[in-house]
């Protein structure tokens, strides 16, 4: 399940992703809040927290995933991953091979830091 959090204004999203990510969560929430955003702002500053619910992805949901990174790999400034698995330092190192922005996974105990990080100046 993905839920857009409060904080998410401007040129800034924030998500918390809890329990299994549907294709759904990305085709009805996640693609068309990106696509807007972009549209209205450019560039976007995300931070998407796994919260300790947080099992996994849906096989359709991962191919969802990789459409969105491919579709817009020019769109992002910063993306912060906080918690989750281990393999989320795997996913932020990679994601910093396919995207303009940069990308950087932080523990669930650092999710100020990652906002504070998200908004620190210009790639």
């Amino acid at each position: 399940m993905l839920s857009v959090l409060p904080d998410t204004a401007g040129d800034f999203i924030c998500v918390q992703a809890s329990e299994t990510l549907s294709t759904q969560d990305y085709q009805e929430i996640l693609v068309p809040l990106i696509e807007d955003k972009v549209q209205k702002f450019g560039p976007l500053r995300m931070v998407i927290y796994f919260d300790q619910t947080f099992t996994g992805f849906e096989v359709g949901a991962i191919w969802e995933d990789a459409k969105l990174g491919i579709n817009h790999a020019q769109d992002f400034i910063r993306i912060a991953i906080v918690g989750g698995p281990q393999w989320m330092d795997w996913a932020a190192t990679f994601g910093n091979t396919l995207t303009k922005g940069e990308v950087q996974h932080f523990s669930e105990s650092q999710f100020l830091h990652a906002l504070h990080w998200s908004n620190d100046g210009e790639v």
